[in-house]
């Protein structure tokens, strides 16, 4: 509250006063009283509205600072009223009401719509749950009926069976700890499961395939890690240059491991490198006609976040590596001692 503003508020009272002053002291000079005591009277009563004035309007800015204070530090600002003492003016408590009233009709609308997020969210996933069965009998037609024709469709069932993969994996990763179970896991397994994942879409763009000694163990969720190496090999698959190749290597150091996924692609534009992590930014190669979503990269990194992965991109020219940082603390590195 500034001190001009506040002035502005107390006009009316000021005038009120000073014409007060004005009528008492014409009453007084009228009364034949001294022009001394006059005086006297009007230097009191206006000391006594300066030093008044003052009083009420530092005892208020202190107040409205607290709430300032109190709702800056509040993640629901709307939850105010409940941190507030109810207030003694009569006009305060009109406006403590009204907030009151304001936070009630917030708190039913976050409720709603919270349920239809909760609903619409197992409905996708059961869907996806659905869905899974018919793509697995295509998957089971194709294989036992072997021909040129069949490895096509196996391909883009493994290109369906991703977006629907991807579908669930955003669903559930907003309360990805309800679901992800960290245990010892060897990197080699892991990376051999998601190459198996895509083997149809890797056979099909021709991609070589180099594995490093990676017979490494970290402490992370199989599972939400598998699902990460499955988006980066196929973007690796989705932006392949001729004769590509994916090559897979770590790295250990005393307190870190890091994987890192390598490819011979059209690479990342310099410009896009620090936006590729981002919810729906396709870049550059995005809209030359890839179908991307700009999703995958942006999952990879918010199941990083609560994996406690980190997940760097580096890209030059040609050719991208995607390294996944594994932190080793010193409890991890004694059990593995």
């Amino acid at each position: 509250m500034s001190g001009k503003q506040y002035l502005k508020n107390q006009l009316p009272v000021i005038l009120i006063n000073l014409l007060g002053m004005l009528v008492l002291a014409l009453f007084l000079i009228a009364s034949d009283n001294p022009i001394q005591t006059v005086l006297f009277i009007f230097a009191v009563w206006s000391i006594v509205l300066v030093l008044s004035l003052l009083a009420f309007y530092f005892s208020r800015k202190k107040y409205l600072n607290k709430l300032l204070n109190m709702t800056e530090q509040l993640e629901e600002r709307y939850l105010l009223p409940e941190i507030m003492q109810v207030p003694e003016r009569a006009d305060e408590q009109v406006f403590y009401q009204i907030m009151k009233m304001a936070e009630k009709s917030m708190l039913e609308r976050i409720g709603e719509v919270q349920r239809e997020r909760r609903e619409y969210k197992e409905y996708i996933e059961q869907w996806i749950h659905e869905v899974k069965t018919p793509i697995t009998a295509m998957k089971l037609l194709c294989e036992n009926n072997r021909s040129p024709f069949s490895r096509e469709v196996l391909a883009e069932l493994e290109n369906i069976n991703q977006y629907t993969e991807q579908a669930l994996y955003y669903a559930r990763s907003e309360h990805a700890e309800k679901d992800y179970s960290v245990r010892e896991v060897n990197l080699c397994d892991v990376v051999h499961s998601a190459i198996a994942d895509n083997k149809y879409l890797l056979r099909q763009s021709n991609m070589s395939i180099q594995i490093d000694d990676i017979e490494t163990k970290v402490y992370t969720d199989e599972k939400w890690v598998r699902f990460i190496l499955n988006q980066i090999i196929g973007n690796a698959i989705k932006y392949h240059a001729e004769q590509p190749i994916l090559h897979f290597g770590a790295t250990k150091t005393n307190d870190k491991i890091v994987l890192s996924i390598s490819d011979n692609g059209i690479g990342i534009p310099k410009s896009d490198l620090p936006r590729i992590f981002e919810k729906g930014f396709t870049g550059q190669n995005g809209r030359t006609g890839k179908n991307s979503t700009g999703i995958g990269l942006y999952l990879c990194k918010r199941l990083c976040d609560k994996l406690g992965i980190g997940l760097t991109a580096y890209s030059e020219n040609r050719g991208t590596t995607i390294s996944l940082i594994f932190q080793m603390n010193d409890f991890i590195i004694g059990v593995q001692g």
